[in-house]
């Protein structure tokens, strides 16, 4: 199992944009990956719904766990896109 934590750097948090380029990312690797937010409740990353419900703003952390072969590749693919502003 890995797992990492990660700042979010969208300007606007994790709203529709980022968070589709998120969950479509997690699809596209075929990987289980769970989102976290501060510790709390953790969702399935790859549901759009899910995702957008756990309230994600700038500057939040999210811990991501997956159980993949590939983790670290996965997670660091997926921290790249949570730490990128995509409002800027």
């Amino acid at each position: 199992m890995a797992e990492r934590t990660i700042r979010v750097g969208s300007t606007h948090g994790l709203h529709a944009r980022p968070a589709k380029l998120f969950v479509q990312a997690v699809a596209e690797s075929g990987a289980p990956v769970t989102i976290a937010k501060n510790s709390g409740k953790a969702v399935n990353a790859g549901s759009i719904l899910g995702v957008i419900s756990l309230g994600i703003d700038h500057g939040d952390y999210v811990t991501l766990v997956t159980e993949a072969e590939n983790a670290d590749s996965v997670l660091d693919d997926l921290a790249d896109i949570l730490s990128t502003d995509h409002d800027a």
